[in-house]
């Protein structure tokens, strides 16, 4: 079955373009052309992600996203924000309004699509996880454990500065990574390797779950900051 996916989006132009590429890219897809309408489709539709874009008349994005997130069925529900506002602060605002991921207009599809993925991915996956979940009182010790162990190695994962760490990459998920530090794009990279973008957005979503991050930037930081690419 076909990941469901709800796009709010008042920009008619950009709302049909990036639903054609998200159906295009094996996703079904729901639009609404405003926040209002978005959470009446929400709600007949139970999509398994929704992309908003913020700047909207009447309910902003924002207002749009509190609506989502004070209704119970919804709290771990992915949320993508689009916006043309990209500034830090912006940003900010938006991740504490409780998004999972903020992508600035103009945008490469690409990346959307990736961090589309990436998410549907790591929600599967916390859902598989709460299902086998341990008992409370063995993760509490488990978890006490490792302070204690911390302690007594000495060391502090609040004063420890970053460190190379072991993360498993196949060679042609190295040599993606390399491309994406450079700062090159999908259809980019996927020239320079000879291979087609559906396979570089695979490896981009590949890399961001072994890493645990949810775009390309905090994708290229961590490499850096722990020694996986130069």
């Amino acid at each position: 079955m076909l990941a469901r996916l709800l796009l709010v989006d008042d920009e008619p132009g950009l709302r049909e373009a990036v639903q054609a590429y998200l159906e295009d890219s094996d996703f079904a897809v729901e639009v609404a052309s405003n926040a209002r309408d978005g959470w009446e489709l929400l709600q007949q539709y139970n999509p398994d992600l929704v992309i908003s874009d913020i700047m909207m008349p009447q309910v902003d994005g924002y207002q749009f996203l509190k609506q989502v997130r004070e209704d119970p069925r919804y709290k771990a529900l992915p949320v993508v924000f689009l916006t043309a506002k990209g500034m830090t602060s912006d940003r900010i605002q938006g991740y504490q309004a409780g998004c999972d991921a903020y992508l600035s207009k103009p945008f490469d599809p690409d990346e959307l699509v990736a961090i589309v993925t990436n998410l549907l991915a790591r929600r599967a996956a916390a859902k598989e996880t709460s299902e086998n979940a341990e008992s409370p009182d063995i993760a509490a010790l488990t978890s006490q454990m490792a302070r204690i162990e911390s302690l007594l190695s000495g060391r502090s994962s609040i004063a420890q500065s970053p460190s190379p760490i072991k993360i498993d990459l196949t060679p042609r998920e190295q040599s993606v990574l390399d491309l994406v530090a450079q700062g090159l794009m999908n259809k980019e990279i996927a020239r320079r390797l000879e291979t087609s973008v559906r396979n570089v957005e695979k490896y981009v979503s590949r890399l961001f779950s072994k890493t645990g991050t949810n775009s390309r930037t905090e994708l290229v930081r961590f490499a850096l900051e722990h020694g996986l690419t130069k």
